[in-house]
């Protein structure tokens, strides 16, 4: 394994991951004041082998007054896996939901993307501001939507899980990501500190998030198989879904 900073692998990715990296840092950028956000070391840019595989993962983490963590996770394997992973985690003091989004592609296309605006409480439920804003986005229609896991109570009705059938569907999926981060960012800065009681309840919330994506046994068993499952563990913890202090 290498810590380095290499050139991005982002022009060997499937396009719409690409496109879509562009389109999240694009939002990040224009509404967000961002400052670095620390990986623990070792872990910021990463080489390994998948079945005799070259396997290589690239982070890029950002934080804000709103948000403690923006991370967004491009992996690369051989020549028959891209994925792009991004989560943006609240600041327990805001009553903001956790913004994810993922793709999948192989050598055939995409065969994932999912991207949400989950409830971070333990009800489950978005604020009437957030309902409000998303039930007046225009609605999308794909020909292949998909089934979210078992685990996958975290989720909000307006959960868009697909495997895009052609380049029309994956321009809207650009541009239903685009929506999504549009209304984070800005209800994100509209947003007032809450109480110590309400940000117990938004931690609370976080971890039940965290927790439930740490179920996800298959993102486990490629990195185990690359590096190790003390590795391993030690990434989905601390990197991909870490619990707030």
């Amino acid at each position: 394994m290498l810590d380095t900073s290499p050139v991005s692998i982002r022009p060997q990715l499937n396009p719409l991951i690409s496109q879509l990296a562009d389109v999240i840092l694009s939002h990040w950028e224009q509404y967000l004041s961002l400052s670095p956000y620390e990986l623990p070391d070792g872990l910021g840019y990463v080489e390994g082998k998948l079945e005799g595989e070259k396997l290589v993962i690239e982070n890029r983490c950002y934080q804000t007054p709103q948000f403690r963590k923006m991370h967004l996770e491009l992996a690369k394997v051989g020549r028959g896996l891209d994925i792009l992973h991004c989560v943006m985690f609240p600041n327990p003091t805001y009553s903001l939901p956790m913004f994810g989004c993922d793709i999948v592609a192989g050598p055939r296309g995409v065969s994932a993307a999912i991207v949400d605006l989950s409830p971070a409480n333990l009800q489950l439920t978005l604020s009437s501001t957030y309902l409000n804003a998303l039930s007046q986005l225009p609605l999308c229609e794909f020909s292949d939507t998909r089934d979210l896991p078992e685990w996958g109570d975290i989720f909000s009705e307006y959960c868009l899980f697909i495997r895009p059938s052609n380049s029309a569907e994956e321009t809207q999926f650009l541009s239903r990501v685009a929506d999504f981060l549009k209304i984070h960012c800005q209800l994100a800065l509209q947003s007032q500190p809450v109480t110590l009681e309400q940000k117990t309840l938004n931690l609370a919330g976080q971890k039940y998030y965290c927790n439930k994506q740490l179920e996800n046994d298959k993102t486990r068993r490629v990195l185990e198989k690359a590096f190790g499952q003390e590795w391993a563990n030690k990434y989905m913890t601390r990197v991909l879904f870490d619990l707030p202090a």
